[in-house]
Parts: structure tokens; C-alpha cells; sequence
């Protein structure tokens, strides 16, 4: 009788972890990861980073926060031997949804300060300009997983594209006729408190 209810309990709890995480909150299913960004081309250069730290509460729904840091540096802006420089911080909240484990859809709101600085070429007669905006973005689009399993959790990469579909005119994913700039993301998940032999 013991060992039936042995086997009992060991099958249930099998057919529990074939099902998935569990639901809700629970420290096995927080995970972090983010992306990077670099650029140089034509005396344009540009750096960036989005760490991101969040939670999976079923196999197909993840919640989480991002950070935003991008520092921007450019010359010959407007004219010859002139320079652009321009940093944007902030942050905000998303959710993925995985309809399939490998495919995600994903919307994200973000609050973003962009702060700005014009330094005309010397003996152009202008004069240094600096000015620091606040814009919101609602970004929605989809994306790619490699490796994603909520079964056996392991580090996997991403890619998505992204659409700010608000209307905020300082938005940083906006032009400056206030038309979307498709935003291309590639990073990693990294699955935390996952124990011994996860």
C-alpha cells in the first residue's frame, strides 16, 4: 500500500512539471537578460543597453521591467565639422505572449528623457544648444525565441521587431514627421534560481 501511494505521488508530480512553471509568482520562474546596441559609421556613433528583469507566470505569458540607456554622438550634423550628441534614458513595462513556444508577441509601454546637445563649428559664430524632452511610447510588435522551453529553463536568445503605435510627438521612436521607426531588438534570457541539474 505504501509503495502505490510512492508511485501515486511520484507520477503526479511528474505529470505536474511536464505541464509546465507554476502559475502565478514563484522565484524559479524570475529570469533577467536584456540587449545591447553599438554602432560607428561616418562619424556616427552610437551605444546602448535595455537589462530587463521580469517573471514567467504561466508557460506562455512572461511580465517584466526594462531600463533604456542610449548615448548617441554625431559629426558634420548640419554642416561641416559641426557635432550632435544626444542621450536617452527611462524605462518601462512589457509582456510577451507565446502562442507558440518559439514565437512571441509582445507589448511594451516606456517613459523616456532625451536630452540634446548642438555644438556648431568653431568660428561658425553659433552658439551651443541644449535641450531635454520626455516623451511615452506604447511599442507592440513581435519576435523569435531560440531555445525557450518553460519545461527545462536555460538561457535563450531573442529577436523582435517593435512599432510605437502612440502618439507622442517626442517619442524617440518617432521621426520627425511622427511616423514609427521599426525597432530591431536581439538579445538573451537568463532563467535564475533554477537550483542544481536545472
Amino acid at each position: 500500500m505504501c509503495l502505490l501511494s510512492f508511485y501515486q505521488l511520484v507520477f503526479a508530480q511528474d505529470e505536474t512539471e511536464e505541464e509546465g512553471p507554476k502559475t502565478g509568482f514563484h522565484k524559479e520562474n524570475l529570469f533577467t537578460g536584456g540587449n545591447i546596441a553599438i554602432s560607428f559609421f561616418n562619424g556616427a556613433f552610437l551605444v546602448g543597453g535595455n537589462p530587463v528583469f521580469g517573471c514567467s507566470l504561466t508557460n506562455w505569458v512572461d511580465l517584466g521591467i526594462v531600463a533604456n540607456y542610449t548615448y548617441a554622438s554625431y559629426k558634420d550634423y548640419y554642416g561641416f565639422n559641426d557635432k550632435f550628441r544626444q542621450s536617452i534614458y527611462g524605462g518601462g513595462v512589457f509582456t510577451r505572449l507565446f502562442p507558440i513556444k518559439f514565437l512571441f508577441a509582445q507589448a511594451q509601454a516606456e517613459h523616456n528623457w532625451i536630452t540634446s546637445k548642438y555644438i556648431p563649428a568653431p568660428g561658425s559664430g553659433g552658439t551651443t544648444e541644449i535641450a531635454t524632452v520626455s516623451g511615452n511610447s506604447i511599442l507592440v510588435g513581435g519576435g523569435y525565441s531560440t531555445g525557450r522551453d518553460p519545461n527545462f529553463k536555460s538561457v535563450y536568445g531573442y529577436f523582435a521587431i517593435l512599432f510605437d503605435i502612440g502618439n507622442d510627438p517626442y517619442s524617440p521612436y518617432k521621426d520627425s514627421y511622427n511616423r514609427a521607426i521599426p525597432i530591431f531588438r536581439a538579445g538573451f534570457h537568463v532563467p535564475l534560481f533554477q537550483g542544481k541539474g536545472r
